[in-house]
């Protein structure tokens, strides 16, 4: 296991995982996050393509991730992490879309939300309440916020 921080416009942020292929991706004081023990040995040069995309992402020049990546969780999880990455750039889906969709009750649907490892990769700040409303984010509502505010198109912030 090795792991990769990163600066970027919302902080810190680790990338954790084993040849090559990211299986976590944390903020500071992520709800979920392993202990830091879990993560390995520090890398430097680790995910190179994954930070490479980051980086344009966070400048607005990528819309979509295509690096090596696995979340690993019971089959629900899978299920709403997989649903959540169909989501579109620049749109939401509520917990109650999901839960549709993978044929669960909302509160389950937001407790994967919230164990979903890959936070960016697999975009789970696109999941919002009923009627659009901010809620729950394992990297905190400001952080959920500003990536919302970067998918949309100037001057139609709405958080």
């Amino acid at each position: 296991m090795d792991h990769t921080e990163i600066d970027s416009p919302i902080g810190s942020l680790t990338l954790v995982g084993s040849g090559g292929v990211v299986t976590g991706l944390y903020f500071p004081g992520h709800w979920t996050r392993p202990d830091r023990t879990a993560f390995g040995t520090r890398e430097d040069s680790a995910f190179p393509e994954a930070v490479r995309q980051l980086k344009e992402y966070f400048a607005g020049q990528r819309t979509e991730f295509d690096v090596p990546m696995r979340a690993e969780g019971d089959e629900f999880q899978r299920a709403v992490w997989a649903e959540i990455a169909k989501i579109p750039y620049g749109s939401t889906a509520t917990y109650g879309d999901l839960a549709r969709a993978v044929g669960g009750l909302p509160h389950e649907v937001g407790a994967a939300v919230g164990r979903n490892p890959l936070s960016i990769l697999v975009a789970c700040h696109r999941v919002v309440g009923k009627g659009g409303k901010l809620t729950g984010y394992a990297g905190g509502l400001k952080r959920k916020a500003f990536l919302l505010d970067l998918e949309r198109p100037e001057g139609e912030g709405l958080w």
